[in-house]
């Protein structure tokens, strides 16, 4: 068996944001984030959220920038990753419908066995969370 190199899209970014947010203000988040776990944006499998993100301008661009899908999942879907999440939030869950919406969506696309790498950080207007495939 041939062991897949550490560069292989093996991360997943979770994303959040208010609506409208500023494509500026979320890059660097994730720039950020991504800094922070070492990973690099052709590390990422894709870019991740909740589909009432799915027409978020910042997000869209911020995956055409870096040439990467932009998948959304259901808040049912995320919420099935609350057992998994390090920042959980009662508020994000009575706005959305679950307990987290950047880690949540990290985790789903990483599947059952990934993991987080970087929890819930904060921008004034977004959050992100970075996790890794197993």
């Amino acid at each position: 068996m041939v062991e897949e190199p550490e560069s292989a899209a093996r991360y997943t970014l979770g994303l959040g944001c208010e609506r409208g947010c500023d494509p500026a203000e979320l890059r660097g988040l994730a720039e950020s984030v991504l800094r922070a776990g070492g990973v690099k944006p052709g590390d990422l499998a894709g870019i991740h959220s909740l589909d009432a993100r799915a027409g978020e301008p910042a997000m869209i661009q911020l995956a055409a920038l870096w040439q990467l899908p932009f998948l959304c999942f259901d808040a049912p879907t995320l919420e099935r990753e609350t057992p998994r999440l390090a920042n959980p939030s009662r508020r994000v869950f009575e706005l959305t419908g679950s307990h987290g919406v950047a880690e949540a969506a990290a985790l789903a696309a990483a599947g059952p066995d990934g993991a987080l790498v970087i929890g819930k950080t904060k921008s004034a207007h977004a959050t992100a969370a970075l996790a890794r495939k197993r």
